[in-house]
């Protein structure tokens, strides 16, 4: 099961409540590629042009794809000259799909406040990472932790994902990326500048009982060792690889792009979200094919109606072989990917 960075964001939202504020994103997808290339951690700086546009048509209908990625390199200014005209010229912009929870206004201002709220990030129990994990990983965070968190013990007692969070979004400013460069708002700006319709696609989760979904999370074990197994990877050894893809999407090297696949980092964690014992009573479970049938939809019917549209879909979902793109061509659409 592959899960869009949407989708997890949301899924992360829910598990972790107020904790779940990185982006975190897949990198190279084996140690193989990674230690195979011996790259310094550099990052571009400056005006960047960013990818060339997918493009899916049917007739004389088109739609034009814009495959984002996150993070990307801190120095780096995105200004795609061919993006603005092209969306100057659209009739609509799909957006990249989302969830949103739907609770009430009241209990999550008083999230903060409450002391239970603090106790959910931490193993049920009272349970510590040398307790949880195996005697191997465990050494490896020794290794690892005062890179990022010094002598801190107050994490050793979090849940591993939340931990394994942590570790993720210092590593990436660490490297020169970050997750605040949001080319999606860039290009909603572009839409508003020239008039150009904006078409949300969101799956909304209502969570009926908040506090109750909050002392189940409290109680549940989130088999979440997968995820930070995952993340000490990550950390260890594909940041360079990560920065390069980052350079990739920043110079539209679409050549390099295709050989990142996707890490299963990002997967392991919101997995172990999703197979929570509370994520059935919340919604969670059939997130990932509820946000592909909206996309899937609402871009069918951007084809139908309009002469030109464009779209805002994560990178994984342009190039992966089961990926949003793939099933429209599947469905009989032409897809072409920029020279």
């Amino acid at each position: 099961m592959r899960v869009s960075p949407a989708i997890g964001c949301l899924a992360l939202l829910v598990a972790t409540q107020a904790w779940a504020q990185s982006a975190p994103v897949s990198s190279s997808t084996t140690s193989s590629h990674a230690s195979s290339t011996v790259l310094p951690a550099v990052t571009v700086t400056g005006e960047q042009p960013g990818p060339g546009l997918w493009k899916v048509s049917k007739g004389d209908h088109v739609l034009w794809v814009l495959g984002t990625l996150t993070p990307l390199p801190r120095g780096m200014e995105w200004r795609s000259k061919e993006v603005e005209d092209t969306l100057a010229h659209s009739q609509e912009l799909l957006e990249a799909p989302k969830a949103e929870v739907k609770v009430d206004v009241g209990f999550f201002g008083k999230l903060f406040l409450m002391p239970s709220v603090y106790s959910a990030r931490k193993n049920p129990g009272g349970a510590t990472l040398e307790q949880i994990l195996p005697a191997q990983m465990y050494a490896r965070w020794e290794h690892v932790k005062p890179q990022y968190f010094g002598n801190d013990r107050r994490i050793e007692s979090w849940r591993p994902i939340l931990v394994a969070m942590e570790l993720y979004k210092k590593a990436v400013d660490k490297a020169g990326l970050t997750n605040r460069n949001d080319i999606n708002k860039l290009v909603f700006t572009l839409a508003d500048k020239h008039g150009v319709k904006r078409v949300p696609v969101k799956y909304k989760l209502t969570v009926e009982h908040p506090r109750a979904a909050l002392d189940a999370i409290k109680q549940t074990n989130l088999h979440d060792i997968s995820c930070f197994n995952q993340t000490l990877n990550t950390v260890q050894n594909d940041m360079p690889s990560l920065t390069e893809r980052a350079n990739a999407w920043s110079t539209g090297d679409i050549q390099t792009l295709r050989s990142y696949a996707v890490n299963d980092r990002y997967q392991s964690c919101v997995i172990a979200v999703l197979n929570a014992e509370f994520a059935e009573e919340l919604g969670l479970r059939d997130l990932p094919k509820r946000m592909e049938q909206s996309w899937l939809q609402a871009a069918e019917a951007a084809l139908t109606h309009n002469t030109q549209t464009f779209a805002l879909l994560p990178m994984e979902e342009v190039l992966a072989p089961d990926g949003y793109l793939a099933q429209l061509q599947a469905q009989g659409y032409t897809v072409q990917a920029p020279e």
